[in-house]
């Protein structure tokens, strides 16, 4: 077997090629690209025995790698050519070079050799990159950049919130839902105190006509157009115009992140339904289109990825972390986790109680023992995670009395 260390730049990738007894075969810095990879297999070509083979073919897992990324067109094409590659957590790397050199010496040369020791002597204790699909992959990718902008959008609110407390308050007061259509439009259109006093009921009622608001909207108009005539405190003129600017900038902003939003979201529900485990995901409690394709994207759908419930629950962050030491012995929430994945869980333990009495009486059951909100959402999300597990392996639907033998009668009810 060839191990190989792998520690790449943006340009380039510094190579260490050992054999299994760690002797050093070869060292050499490749660009990024086609021409590197053709370099890096012409090195494992030229140092891979092939007399016990009788063979030039490389058999299935005689090349290791090691490198700190699990994704882009290099780890991709690594995977392609049958090599095992390990996705090595930068912070372990950086735990590993002091076993080697307690001095703090550091080279790029120096992470390669320590890249390769670890795939060498430790990957048992590494994750190897699973095997997923292109098709799971391509979800990842669309339900990730979906989640990154609502995650956009809410910073922008806040920034602009703030920005309107600071100069306009009152527009806080007449407008209950900032992200609304209709809030935008009007904001984008009277971005400051005296140009929002101008506003009659009827541009008002007709921007509400346009977003769709649902209600009385002559009676909505009227609570909007007094409150931002109301009295208030004014900033200087020249404050004041440069934070309308600013707030009708991100007014913009928002619209069109709303647009992109919307546009996401409708590919990424048609990518997941045309996923096999689909309808496994879906028939779980709480998980519908957006949010199943999340939890999918990010567990992936190699079969055989987590060896049990446990593995998948330790990934997805839910499982609690104990530490031990002589007669003092703690457990504490996992923080060091894979943020998509963890919010997705949460948002999935918080809708399941809707329609699941069995996550319900076991939310309640926790609660009752005094355990804060947040941490009965966790301990909820690690049961409904193994739940999925054992829905994925044996390839049924969900079913509440088989996840939820325990829950007594009335409480189903």
């Amino acid at each position: 077997m060839l191990f190989i260390g792998d520690d790449w730049a943006e340009g380039h990738h510094d190579i260490e090629v050992e054999d299994d007894v760690g002797r050093r075969l070869a060292r050499i810095r490749l660009p990024e690209g086609v021409e590197g990879l053709a370099r890096l297999h012409e090195v494992v070509a030229e140092h891979f025995d092939s007399d016990s083979t009788g063979s030039s073919d490389l058999p299935e897992g005689a090349v290791v790698v090691g490198i700190e990324t699990d994704r882009g067109v290099w780890v991709s094409a690594l995977l392609a050519c049958g090599y095992q590659v390990y996705a090595i957590n930068p912070m372990s790397a950086a735990r590993y070079r002091e076993r080697h050199c307690t001095s703090g010496a550091k080279s790029d040369a120096g992470d390669a050799h320590v890249l390769a020791e670890i795939v060498r002597l430790d990957r048992g204790h590494h994750r190897q990159i699973a095997g997923d699909s292109p098709q799971v992959e391509a979800l990842k990718l669309l339900a990730r950049a979906h989640q990154g902008l609502i995650w956009d959008r809410t910073r922008h609110l806040q920034r602009m919130r703030s920005a309107l407390r600071e100069y306009f308050p009152a527009a806080l007061t007449a407008f209950d839902n900032l992200a609304a259509p209709d809030t935008l439009a009007l904001l984008r259109k009277a971005p400051d105190p005296d140009r929002a006093a101008r506003l009659t009921t009827g541009q008002i009622t007709a921007e509400l006509a346009r977003a769709h608001r649902r209600g009385d909207r002559t009676a909505t108009a009227t609570r909007i157009r007094d409150a931002l005539r109301a009295p208030s405190l004014r900033q200087p003129a020249a404050i004041e115009h440069a934070y309308a600017v600013v707030v009708a900038g991100q007014a913009r902003m928002l619209e069109h992140l709303a647009e992109q939003i919307e546009e996401l979201e409708q590919e990424v529900k048609r990518s997941f339904r045309r996923h096999p485990a689909a309808e496994i995901v879906r028939s779980c409690p709480g998980l519908g289109d957006v949010l199943g394709a999340r939890v999918l994207a990010e567990f992936g759908d190699d079969p055989h990825r987590y060896r049990n419930a446990k593995a998948r629950k330790n990934y997805a962050g839910t499982s609690p972390i104990t530490r031990a030491s002589g007669k003092r012995k703690t457990v504490s929430a996992r923080y060091a986790r894979n943020k998509h994945l963890a919010d997705a869980c949460h948002q999935w333990a918080f809708c399941s109680m809707n329609t699941s009495p069995g996550a319900r009486a076991y939310y309640d059951a926790l609660r009752a023992r005094e355990v804060g909100h947040h941490g009965a959402l966790r301990q909820l999300g690690n049961r409904l995670v193994g739940i999925l597990h054992g829905c994925l392996k044996s390839g049924t639907v969900y079913d509440e009395s088989t996840a939820w033998p325990q829950v007594p009668t009335q409480a189903a009810a």
